[in-house]
């Protein structure tokens, strides 16, 4: 314990720290077997009997953004005692687990509402699961800013991460809707989801980009409202607006960005009808930047 003492780590530190991890790592275990549970299927025989990686994909997305929202619990404070610690964590981690599974759901019914996204997983459908993976943590990331946005375990805090919650769920089912029109009034009127359906990887990178983007930039309205446990309207008004209007930033940002990266390079035509995996993840990079850029400027 000396050696401990030296670098400023009590003894109850070390517990603290020590039941943290434990609920963190029993959740992500959770989560990876609610990920076939969910769907009825034994998820070892999909991982490793039948090799499918979409599930795989699928599953990855659903533990990393568990794990993401965990890092919004485990930064916290550390509890008045041992109970406290063990539970804050593990409503913490099992609030961020039902909200991560609400939002799976809700992205099936309302934004890829055209496919069957479980049983494309279990056909194998590698684009289906990118996607799905990809709106998992984004979901995540938008929980972890509200989380340390928020102050304390309490009922407030909670409203105020499920009203955000919502709030993006529906900025989700909104960007995709906006990619539709735009991948329809370049093709002909086909349709983004049919393509994902039929497994376009290029269109599921780029996708997934968008997605990852928009939840990084919704920890810029963190730094512009002030948390009150009590102004629910408020909080939520303030929200939305930010939200909305860093949406909107966000696209014109990411329509000059990537004119000027990817200059010469007829990027619609090369990824929606070529099927280039190459220029899509320079696309999905460059969003992810942006975005990363846009959040760090707003400190």
């Amino acid at each position: 314990m000396n050696f401990f003492n030296e670098y400023g780590l009590s003894q109850d530190l070390i517990i603290m720290l020590s039941i943290d991890i434990t609920i963190a790592i029993l959740l992500l275990v959770l989560m990876r077997y609610l990920s076939g549970w969910s769907i009825k299927v034994n998820s070892t025989n999909e991982l490793a009997e039948r090799d499918n990686f979409a599930f795989g994909i699928s599953t990855a997305g659903s533990i990393a953004a568990m794990g993401i929202v965990l890092t919004g619990a485990i930064t916290g404070a550390a509890g008045s005692s041992y109970l406290i610690e063990a539970i804050g964590m593990s409503a913490y981690g099992i609030a961020g687990l039902v909200l991560i599974r609400t939002g799976r759901f809700i992205h099936d019914k309302l934004a890829l509402n055209e496919v069957d996204k479980n049983a494309q997983i279990l056909d194998g459908n590698v684009s289906i699961a990118l996607v799905d993976a990809s709106a998992s943590i984004a979901t995540a990331l938008i929980i972890r800013s509200v989380l340390l946005w928020a102050e304390g375990l309490t009922i407030d805090t909670l409203v105020a991460v499920v009203s955000v919650f919502f709030i993006s769920q529906m900025l989700f089912v909104l960007l995709t809707r906006m990619r539709e029109y735009t991948y329809r009034r370049g093709n002909q009127g086909d349709s983004l989801q049919e393509a994902l359906g039929q497994d376009s990887l290029a269109l599921a990178i780029r996708h997934s980009g968008y997605l990852i983007s928009l939840g990084l930039t919704f920890k810029a309205a963190s730094y512009f409202l002030i948390y009150d446990p009590k102004a629910y309207a408020m909080n939520l008004f303030g929200w939305l607006t930010f939200s909305v209007v860093m949406l909107i930033i966000l696209n014109l940002l990411l329509a000059l960005v990537k004119r000027l990266v990817l200059a010469n390079i007829e990027v619609n035509t090369e990824v929606e009808q070529q099927h280039n995996i190459g220029i899509a993840t320079v696309e999905m990079a460059i969003s992810i930047a942006v975005a990363l850029l846009l959040t760090s400027l707003m400190v």
